[in-house]
């Protein structure tokens, strides 16, 4: 049995939590930390009662625990991580990995010099509909891609600890934190792209709020935007369309459709993990890919085998495309 300290408990540590239920054979949440008592008794019960710390700080300093999961706003993450690899714990850490540079080189040598494993929550590369697209990319299934337009939009995130996401210093903006999921599964599905275009809308301070970014490669052009500086009333929306040689592939609210070269619709039936109304502050309707990759994470730890899906080093690289993206739309976030 796994032993986990649950670091942050807003509303992705809530997921967290509601996934661990579901491990439940195979994990124990011992202890959790967050600054607002409240929310982290009402997590601590919904595991079966661990204990509560105020902060990470003393959760990692006091507990023996086989890893941490780190749920903490992003310019906390480094700092915590480099914390509980010191100790001797793996570490699976929200994404974005980090703010800069400074902070992934950290990150990376004490990841060489610990040996921890260590999983980023680059949640996309275990959401069951861009699975399937990567396996039958992968496959061949429709021939090789041709193109593909990739979309991530959302109102203003207003739910936040002390508003974090709207200082660029803390959250990076959208383009770190809700444009990188894209990104990270563009390079996961097509590689590093040969040459990338990027462009930035700002708001009236200055502060950059979307991205649209042009990704080239050999026979193929695949194209992003993310942003979150949409009315409070704008639904938010994850989509993509993608054209293979045979065949079209589009994923939107209408869920998976394959319209082929050869007049056929298909609707490809998908299995779902796990599908249990969380009601904890986020915007999505179960636990499906948030499960799947705390399940992942947990089975390669309980086999001692190393990572390879979303490992530390992956999100360290799409990170620093976003950053090469941002100093394209000229260098700050703001």
């Amino acid at each position: 049995m796994l032993k986990v300290g649950l670091i942050g408990c807003g509303g992705m540590g809530g997921t967290h939590a509601s996934a661990y239920t579901n491990l439940k054979d195979r994990v124990s949440v011992v202890a959790v930390a967050d600054l607002d008592e409240k929310k982290a008794g009402k997590i601590a019960e919904l595991v079966g009662g661990a204990k509560v710390y105020t902060t990470g700080e003393e959760l990692i300093a006091n507990e023996t625990v086989d890893y941490v999961d780190i749920c903490l706003p992003t310019f906390l993450h480094a700092k915590h991580a480099v914390m509980a690899m010191g100790k001797g714990f793996h570490v699976f850490m929200e994404k974005p990995v980090c703010l800069n540079e400074e902070e992934a080189c950290l990150l990376l040598e004490t990841q060489k010099k610990t040996g921890a494993q260590v999983q980023i929550g680059q949640v996309i590369r275990f959401w069951d509909e861009y699975v399937w697209l990567k396996q039958v990319v992968e496959e061949g299934t429709y021939g090789k891609v041709v193109s593909g337009v990739f979309q991530r939009l959302s109102p203003a995130p207003k739910w936040s600890w002390n508003e974090w996401y709207h200082h660029p210093e803390m959250s990076g903006t959208a383009a770190l934190d809700m444009h990188i999921h894209d990104v990270d599964y563009i390079r996961y599905l097509m590689g590093e792209p040969k040459k990338i275009t990027a462009n930035a809308a700002r708001d009236e301070n200055g502060v950059l709020q979307q991205m649209f970014v042009m990704y080239e490669y050999d026979g193929a052009v695949i194209t992003a935007e993310g942003g979150w500086d949409f009315p409070d009333n704008y639904p938010f929306s994850m989509n993509f369309r993608v054209k293979l040689e045979k065949a079209t592939i589009t994923y939107d609210i209408d869920g998976l459709t394959v319209y082929t070269t050869d007049g056929r619709k298909i609707k490809p039936e998908l299995q779902k993990a796990v599908n249990a109304d969380i009601g904890l502050g986020l915007n999505v309707s179960d636990l499906g890919a948030y499960f799947n990759e705390l399940e992942y994470f947990t089975r390669r730890l309980s086999e001692g085998k190393p990572l390879e899906k979303a490992p530390l080093d992956e999100a360290v690289k799409s990170a620093r495309l976003v950053w090469a993206e941002i100093e394209q739309c000229g260098g700050t976030v703001k």
